[in-house]
């Protein structure tokens, strides 16, 4: 798949999320959902914050999107590649296209959305690898935690 002209820019957002979540001591995931080419929202890995083991970035960006009639022509932006779990939510919902930071420190199910017929389009920015990169060096046992690995 090509990468389309807002692709970086809504990417862009997505990291600000991870930043974000960064910043106030959580895990680095940002996430953006557009329709239409409208930003409807963003999120960011709120595991952490709200004690919450479900709030990933995938997951809270959804959630801000509230109920939505059906997610046809939406693209979800994040990070890092998604979990099983939010790879379910977004097959779930069916949401057709996912823009993916990196999946180097983390692959993901990047193939199981492919087969499901979601377009993946798989940056690997040196940024979102940057920032993950850095978080897993400093916090091992919280990255561990959110993927549920010993």
């Amino acid at each position: 798949m090509d990468t389309l002209p807002n692709d970086r820019k809504f990417l862009r957002l997505a990291l600000e999320q991870a930043q974000k979540s960064y910043a106030e001591g959580g895990v680095p995931v940002g996430a953006v959902l557009v329709k239409d080419g409208t930003v409807i929202a963003t999120g960011h890995n709120r595991r952490v914050q709200a004690g919450d083991p479900v709030a990933h970035g995938e997951m809270d960006c959804i959630r801000q999107a509230g109920r939505q009639r059906n997610y046809k022509g939406c693209a979800l932006y994040t990070t890092l590649s998604p979990c099983m779990m939010c790879t379910g939510t977004i097959l779930q919902f069916g949401v057709m296209r996912v823009v993916v930071g990196e999946a180097l420190n983390f692959p993901g199910n990047i193939d199981l959305l492919r087969q499901r017929g979601v377009e993946v389009l798989l940056l690997n920015d040196e940024d979102c690898v940057r920032l993950m990169r850095k978080f897993i060096a400093e916090r091992p046992e919280l990255w561990l935690e959110d993927i549920a690995d010993d």
